[in-house]
């Protein structure tokens, strides 16, 4: 089965029964119905890398030394977000973080109170990095800005995995790039899977046939 020809057909489904032009770009999200898939005992939170950039994130560094290339603070900066409310004001403004690996209990301690519940701590996975050399910065920024983060806590995944304004075959890279990764995570792989479909922010949803 060509899974990427079927996810094609599905977007330039759904791409024609959406043609009222919106004043935003929208969001192409899959949904990903799970069956006989204990959450309690299979949970995930993974990263997964996209082949086209969906949009650049607003992103916020907790680094070691001053570093004027790139938004954040360095340790002794942390005092300015002692207050809760200040911390909070802080995550809700950044879509993601990434932090110096020697700070990271000093991280943990000021402000995984609020970073934690929000699902923005620093992540080994994707966010701590072990130097702040400017490269190394900018290609985690890079890799960070392709990235989407699947956390399932319910037998239904939705990830916004593209925008509209690309075309339908990068689209569905996106699309599919994100589908296989679930999909290599799943215990039983395709057997767990009920349903896949795709919609828009303001639309009705369209299946995507995977069997």
């Amino acid at each position: 089965m060509d899974i990427k020809n079927n996810f094609t057909e599905a977007v330039t489904k759904l791409r024609e029964e959406n043609k009222k032009e919106r004043k935003f770009d929208q969001t192409v999200d899959i949904i990903v119905n799970l069956k006989d898939f204990d959450v309690r005992k299979n949970s995930f939170n993974i990263f997964i890398g996209l082949p086209n950039k969906i949009k650049d994130k607003k992103i916020f560094g907790f680094f070691e030394k001053e570093n004027k290339a790139f938004e954040g603070i360095n340790k002794d900066q942390f005092i300015r977000y002692k207050e809760k409310r200040d911390v909070k004001k802080l995550v809700k403004s950044y879509d993601f973080f990434i932090a110096n690996a020697k700070l990271m209990p000093a991280v943990a301690t000021n402000f995984g109170r609020i970073l934690g519940p929000a699902g923005k701590m620093p992540s080994p996975q994707l966010g701590i990095i072990s130097n702040e050399e400017e490269d190394l910065i900018k290609t985690l920024i890079d890799k960070i800005n392709k990235s989407v983060r699947v956390i399932v806590k319910q037998p239904s995944i939705k990830i916004g995995a593209a925008k509209l304004s690309l075309e339908n075959d990068k689209i569905a890279e996106n699309l599919v790039a994100v589908y296989t990764k679930i999909l290599e995570n799943l215990p039983k792989g395709i057997d767990n899977i009920r349903n896949v479909k795709i919609k828009l922010t303001m639309s009705k949803t369209v299946a995507v046939k995977i069997k």
